[in-house]
């Protein structure tokens, strides 16, 4: 007669293998998942603030709320403001400049304008110009900023003798700049939106 001796141990071992081969479901990562958006209805208003000789539309769900303060000093001018869209936490930082005194010039703030956009260039895979000629006495050049920088989009717009008016578009966010697309396209078009509906005021 041959016994088949096992040792304790080792049928603890086969045991607990043989439970482990059952039918459980190892869970895996699910991908990152980002927050639904919904996309308000497009619709605009008239820019109608005193401080300011110029007009332009702007969206119905955004507001306008005055700069009083730029690093911990009075704006240059008065006509210094944000258009605020709060559905997507981003701002247009729009400033306005008369042309005019010997560091305030036309070239002087054109200059201005492209280096700030130079900075961005350290972040940005690519910087598309758009020429802007409304034949309103309204030039000017927008910059779509491609790749992972902190503003987007910026232009100016000019007549060369009297003012020069200044946006550049931020999102209070980090998230991707492929994630962040469909955003940026759908507040982009309020921006060119602004850029088309722009007029100087008569007389000024």
């Amino acid at each position: 007669m041959v016994t088949t001796k096992f040792s304790f141990p080792l049928v603890i071992v086969l045991c607990f293998l043989l439970s482990a081969c059952g039918d459980e479901i190892i869970p895996t990562p699910k991908p990152r998942a980002f927050p639904r958006v919904d996309y308000p209805q497009k619709a605009y208003q008239s820019f109608d603030k005193d401080y300011c000789s110029f007009s332009f539309e702007h969206p119905v769900y955004s507001s306008i709320e005055q700069d009083t303060l730029f690093f911990d000093e009075q704006p240059d001018h008065p006509c210094w403001f944000d258009v605020f869209i709060p559905a997507f936490d981003c701002r247009l930082h729009c400033s306005y400049t008369p042309i005019g005194d010997e560091d305030k010039t036309f070239e002087a703030l054109k200059k201005d304008a492209f280096d700030l956009v130079d900075w961005h260039n350290k972040r940005a895979n690519y910087i598309d110009e758009l020429l802007i000629d409304k034949g309103n006495n309204v030039t000017g050049i927008a910059f779509s900023i491609e790749g992972p920088a902190a503003s987007p989009l910026q232009f100016f717009l000019t007549d060369k003798e009297n003012h020069f008016f200044r946006g550049a578009l931020y999102f209070n966010t980090r998230v991707r700049p492929d994630s962040l697309a469909p955003i940026y396209e759908f507040v982009k078009e309020d921006v060119f939106k602004l850029i088309e509906t722009f007029e100087w005021e008569e007389g000024v």
